[in-house]
């Protein structure tokens, strides 16, 4: 069975991080993993460098380097037990009972493809422990993006449980996927939905976004929809700031001007300005 990841890293971002992925993993009726990735740039693998300073007090001196690096790397590995320790029992305080957990030591992005067919959903902060309050966006998510085919609900620093949700539709495959995610997945049943399209008000464009709605009523879902101009991502978060919506779903990549979500322009722009859950879509 796959699960809900969230990943953790004990940033300011970890409780949120948790609060929502056991609030999706609830919904869905699915199994939580907590996991946390050692990351080798911070944390390096022991190495052998016996012979390469030579002998005397050289080869004393690396002996106790190596020793601190051990020690160093026993204790953030500890640090992070701990954490996923601490985080589970938050997890069973919240009411979730199918709950593991995963420490990787090595690369973030390449810890998370090597587990990506048992992600359901993935969890992540907009921000990791090595962002500085001056950014909005962590220096690892967008490349964590493009990498993980599965969706991912990217979270802001505090949490407040979705009760309304908009998709940003163009009528692409990945919209239209959303459509679908949204008619039929047990994550929104019984939420107000609003497909917005950011565009020209054509019958082309209303046809288009008419029938996602109506797809979405046959599951007794109560939706609205509406067709905007503007820049995408003010119109967007301009739109959900008015109906005060709790979180937004959109796709991640695309072609065509609605569909130009690529990361580095409009997604990052998207991410950076939220103050609420973003759920991507690939």
């Amino acid at each position: 069975m796959k699960h809900v990841f969230a990943c953790l890293d004990g940033s300011a971002s970890t409780i949120a991080v948790c609060d929502y992925a056991c609030w999706a993993a609830q919904r869905l009726n699915t199994p939580l993993t907590l996991f946390h990735v050692l990351d080798e740039q911070r944390y390096p693998a022991p190495t052998d460098l016996s012979g390469q300073l030579g002998f005397g007090s050289q080869e004393a001196l690396l002996n106790e380097l190596t020793a601190l690096d051990e020690k160093r790397n026993r204790l953030a590995l500890q640090h992070g037990q701990n954490m996923l320790d601490a985080i589970q029992r938050r997890a069973e305080e919240n009411g979730l009972q199918e709950i593991r957990q995963q420490q990787r030591h090595g690369s973030l992005v390449q810890s998370l493809t090597d587990v990506e067919a048992d992600i359901r959903l993935l969890v992540i902060g907009q921000k990791g422990i090595d962002s500085n309050d001056s950014v909005r966006m962590g220096s690892q998510l967008e490349t964590v993006i493009r990498a993980v085919r599965q969706p991912i609900l990217v979270t802001p620093k505090q949490f407040r449980s979705p009760r309304t949700v908009m998709l940003a539709f163009d009528g692409s495959d990945t919209s239209r996927k959303g459509v679908k995610m949204l008619a039929e997945s047990p994550i929104f049943k019984g939420m107000p939905i609003r497909l917005v399209t950011v565009g020209n008000n054509d019958n082309d464009t209303k046809a288009a976004i008419e029938a996602a709605a109506n797809h979405l009523r046959e599951y007794r879902h109560d939706v609205d929809f509406d067709i905007i101009s503007g820049a995408i991502e003010p119109a967007l978060h301009q739109y959900q700031k008015q109906h005060n919506i709790d979180l937004l779903v959109m796709g991640a990549y695309g072609h065509s001007r609605m569909r130009h979500l690529v990361l580095g322009s409009t997604t990052r722009k998207m991410i950076q300005a939220s103050d609420t859950p973003l759920l991507l879509l690939r």
